[in-house]
């Protein structure tokens, strides 16, 4: 009887999941990336036998292509396993300046609670005038029930 791994991996190996093997061979060579470079990568693509690396930063697109020929030349002498049926004849990058879309949730609305004390509490103050401050304010909310 097959585990759960080995059912994973016959699903992906059919040709109507071919997407998801690409899927894997892009991330496990993004995951050789130093974690700065990881984080501006917005998404990466394969297509015409070229992998695309889509940045969010110039100063990605830059460090990207100062290490590139080091990539390309690691590529050629190791591949990962995942990578093996896919063809992989260049590597590319390019920085996209379109802005990230954030969801609003919901708007704000104004929203009021009852007064839940009742005003009802015993003032012990000596002081004349903190006194009746304190009384002024229990007379307040007493009014407001």
């Amino acid at each position: 009887m097959k585990n759960a791994s080995q059912i994973i991996t016959s699903i992906q190996n059919k040709p109507q999941f071919s997407k998801l093997s690409k899927y894997k061979c892009i991330k496990r060579i993004e995951s050789t990336f130093i974690p700065a470079l990881q984080k501006m990568i917005k998404f990466s693509y394969i297509k015409n036998d070229t992998l695309f690396f889509v940045l969010s930063h110039p100063a990605g697109k830059q460090e990207f292509d100062n290490n590139i020929q080091n990539i390309k030349s690691a590529l050629k002498f190791h591949m990962p396993q995942e990578c093996r049926e896919i063809l992989i004849n260049d590597i590319k990058a390019f920085v996209t300046h379109t802005p990230v879309k954030k969801v609003i949730t919901t708007q704000k609305q104004d929203v009021t609670y009852p007064e839940r004390a009742t005003g009802d509490f015993n003032i012990n103050i000596h002081d004349e005038k903190l006194n009746s401050l304190v009384k002024s304010i229990q007379s307040i909310i007493k009014k407001m029930q």
